[in-house]
């Protein structure tokens, strides 16, 4: 990899992390409904499973999508839906908090891992990160991306979780909350519009 793209690519991923996307709403839910420090399992989730993904896509896992293009289709589909469940998931979350449902739990670091593979945004992230700043696709320059990545992306998103932290001293009551979680399923659905339109 050029070193003179590297500037360039450390402001993308800043970009591309720290903008509202399907993580960051729902690091702000889980902040602002479990507090930071049960969130940091989800933040550290998301940033090592969103480097991940970068080097497996930057080995070849696109190439699935330009020999079986129906595939894509299937993953959009997939994650419209789970995306959906969520949202709903986080609509209610006030619900199990007012009944004291301890089941309530926040996104643990595999399941956020997991979840870079449903998250629309973070599809687009990684293969334009790979196009852009890896075409020669050499491990090198996959793993720089990636390390790039990991570095600006774990702070960025861990900013929102901060804030959905910050904004517990507001919600100090189940109207509140049951707002707030509202507004947060709203976003996260309106968040899907590039995944279901492009």
């Amino acid at each position: 990899m050029n070193v003179d793209i590297i500037p360039a690519l450390v402001l993308f991923a800043f970009v591309s992390s720290i903008t509202p996307g399907p993580n960051n709403l729902m690091l702000m839910a889980s902040g602002a409904n479990f507090g930071l420090q049960r969130t940091v399992p989800h933040m550290l989730g998301v940033g090592i499973g969103f480097s991940l993904m970068v080097i497996l896509v930057g080995l070849g896992i696109i190439q699935v999508f330009d020999r079986f293009p129906i595939s894509h289709d299937i993953l959009k589909y997939f994650s419209v839906a789970y995306l959906l469940w969520l949202a709903y998931k986080i609509a209610m979350s006030s619900e199990a908090i007012k009944e004291q449902n301890t089941g309530d739990k926040p996104m643990s670091f595999i399941q956020a891992v997991l979840f870079q593979w449903v998250n629309p945004k973070a599809w687009t992230m990684a293969l334009t990160a790979i196009s852009v700043y890896a075409p020669s696709q050499s491990v090198e320059s996959i793993c720089l991306v990636a390390l790039i990545f990991g570095l600006v992306n774990i702070p960025s998103v861990s900013s929102w979780a901060v804030l959905g932290q910050q904004m517990q001293r507001l919600l100090t009551n189940i109207t509140r909350l049951r707002v707030f979680n509202g507004t947060m399923a709203f976003m996260l659905v309106l968040s899907l519009y590039p995944a279901v339109f492009t």
